[in-house]
């Protein structure tokens, strides 16, 4: 009989009940996950998890820990696809994406996505980005 692997999500927050909240989410929708709670745990994990898809929140340890981890995990896997979810534009009111030519240039994530997502619209950002 053969297996279907499930897909692995890496999450990564500084934040244990938005951990807890994404994990159980992305469980419901199918996903295997492993996380991470802040920036220097998800770079001591970074080696060795086997993650096909990877969600790091913005700020964390640094206001910019979210690229700095996006950056680090394409240097290893340049395919793999990377969210960045944040409340920057909640707690801030300063917008930002990536959908502009100069920001893609140095933040190496394939998706912005504010905080707050709904399962159903997380789940059709991962299919487009994982191709299925």
């Amino acid at each position: 009989m053969e297996t279907t692997k499930k897909i692995k999500i890496f999450v990564v927050d500084d934040d244990v009940d938005n951990i807890f909240h994404m994990t159980n989410m992305l469980n419901k929708l199918g996903y295997d996950v492993v996380s991470a709670c802040g920036q220097k745990e998800a770079e001591a994990m970074m080696d060795k998890v086997d993650a096909d898809l990877a969600i790091f929140d913005l700020m964390m340890e640094n206001k910019d820990s979210g690229f700095i981890l996006s950056h680090r995990i394409k240097q290893q896997k340049p395919n793999m696809p990377v969210i960045i979810a944040t409340a920057l534009t909640a707690e801030t009111g300063m917008m930002f994406g990536i959908e502009d030519e100069s920001n893609k240039n140095w933040i190496k994530a394939d998706l912005y996505l504010e905080k707050g997502l709904r399962p159903d619209q997380l789940h059709r950002e991962i299919n487009k980005l994982l191709k299925r």
